[in-house]
């Protein structure tokens, strides 16, 4: 506190940290000890100046400190009145005044791990850590979309004029979102606002649900313009907020919707959304649980159909094949554009630069946005079924950031061979990430059938397992395979706690 109320200029670390924990409710106290440091100062301007700053944070008092020799057989020697000081505060943290004690002092964090305290005292860069995984949700990026405050929202935009017709004072009810700071993702494309979802945490009480739980996220209006809805972004949206959903750990995400919105609703009950009631005006309440710990299989279970309900979850135990799919940098940029990220130059690769998406505006959109996806190959692999999974493996590309690292799940959910052009086209339909022209193309390169791999994507490894680990730990066999191959059990259960999606498998 000393380092953020003298009169120099303010260390932007302390300034970070005094704003998360004020956002998040989190007490900073100052104990007696401060002012016994203050006290020392000789330049008694500058006293002064700090001890007025200090008024402003709550105080620790009638702490009643024991003696010297007390003290110092607690928490060490006491060799000068700064040590005093330090011995004091320790005192203050194990009486549990405080939950942590933050100091960038070295000397002190040294004395409280001599005395068992070291969990607890904290520097400035670990207390604000331990605020962002604590309080603040995982943030989850995707092209296209960005999390806005709701009154950063134009309401004048033709987006909500449908918005106005369903629900009268629609804009009383924004304005208040606008105060209340809600949380909006919304769909930019090239200026245009495309898509908008205002979300908000409620409270059991408050919520109009029948599924279990008590971390409720409310999507209080999921909104697509019309002109944009064959580009798939209804998906994207539903990625951002179930993905958010399963790493924030929410028990129940839900939605009203009138039966009238088909898209809308057949959208959802794709991916485990049921409509459990109706209210007075109308409306259907949809809701989706979001299940927690491994996906129970029985011998009667439809893997598919648990994966899809259970969406982004996914079964993986013995009953279900394992396969590494090496994929090429340019296709695998257009399947997953949202990590698929430059290699950054030297100039630009400190720590907290925003990275370079190798997507672009104007790149074909409908495959990153997608959750189905379709992949292409002319492997032998002819064992593949509904529920096995993919571990897509980006191989060698200087370009890429990622190369040469295991990326991303997905699931497969059919696959049939092609052997016309016709077929292709048909096959892949607006899942693919070709053109016809290009489509055709591949298919007359070989003779041999081509074979077409329907899957949804469950999740992206952040970070991805290097080509270094998983030869390392036995993963793969010298070298990452040239075609799609089967991971047997084993290995991928030396692979799976390297791949982190958010949450646990």
């Amino acid at each position: 506190m000393i380092g953020l109320e003298d009169n120099r200029p303010v260390d932007s670390g302390l300034t970070e940290l005094t704003r998360r924990c004020s956002a998040n409710s989190v007490r900073l106290f100052v104990d007696s000890a401060v002012d016994d440091d203050i006290k020392r100062d000789s330049d008694l301007a500058r006293r002064m100046v700090t001890e007025s700053k200090l008024a402003k944070f709550e105080r620790l008092r009638g702490i009643k400190y024991p003696d010297d020799a007390e003290l110092a057989r607690r928490f060490g020697t006491i060799n000068s009145p700064n040590d005093r000081s330090d011995c004091r505060l320790l005192f203050c943290l194990e009486r549990k005044a405080a939950d942590f004690l933050v100091t960038r002092d070295v000397g002190l964090q040294k004395r409280a791990r001599r005395c068992g305290l070291g969990n607890t005292v904290l520097s400035v860069e670990d207390a604000i850590l331990w605020l962002r995984q604590t309080f603040e949700p995982t943030a989850i990026e995707l092209p296209h979309v960005f999390e806005r405050e709701a009154y950063a929202i134009d309401l004048k935009d033709a987006l909500f004029d449908s918005l106005r017709t369903d629900y009268a004072g629609f804009d009383d009810w924004f304005a208040k979102c606008a105060r209340q700071h809600r949380k909006c993702w919304v769909v930019e494309v090239g200026g245009a606002l495309a898509g908008i979802v205002i979300r908000k945490d409620e409270a059991r009480p408050e919520a109009s649900i029948v599924s279990p739980g008590n971390k409720i996220l409310k999507l209080c209006t999921f909104k697509m313009a019309p002109a944009f809805r064959g580009e798939k972004f209804g998906e994207q949206l539903l990625k951002q907020c179930l993905w958010f959903a399963q790493s924030n750990g929410y028990d129940v995400v839900y939605l009203t919707a009138y039966a009238d919105k088909d898209d809308l609703l057949h959208l959802l009950q794709a991916y485990g959304f049921k409509v459990t009631s109706r209210q007075d005006n109308g409306e259907l309440i949809v809701e989706k649980v979001m299940r927690k710990g491994p996906l129970p299989v029985v011998a009667q279970t439809d893997i598919i159909d648990l994966d899809r309900a259970s969406y982004p979850r996914f079964a993986d135990g013995e009953e279900v094949a394992k396969y590494c799919v090496p994929i090429q940098g340019a296709y695998h940029e257009k399947l997953f554009p949202e990590i698929s990220f430059r290699v950054p130059l030297p100039l630009f690769s400190a720590p907290g630069m925003e990275r370079e998406r190798t997507a672009t505006p104007r790149q074909e959109r409908t495959p990153g946005n997608t959750i189905r996806k379709v992949y292409l190959c002319r492997a032998q692999a002819k064992r593949l079924k509904a529920g096995d999974l993919l571990l897509f493996y980006l191989s060698k590309d200087e370009r890429l950031e990622w190369s040469q690292s295991l990326t991303t799940v997905g699931i497969v959910e059919r696959w049939q061979e092609s052997t016309t052009p016709e077929d292709l086209i048909r096959m892949t339909a607006k899942r693919s990430v070709f053109s016809a022209a290009e489509l055709t193309a591949r298919q007359n390169e070989s003779a041999r059938p081509m074979k077409v791999i329907d899957f949804l994507l469950a999740g992206h490894s952040t970070p991805p397992v290097p080509l270094s680990t998983l030869v390392g730990e036995g993963i793969f066999n010298g070298g990452p395979p040239q075609s799609i191959a089967r991971i047997d059990e084993d290995r991928y259960r030396r692979l799976r706690p390297f791949i982190k999606l958010g949450f646990d498998l």
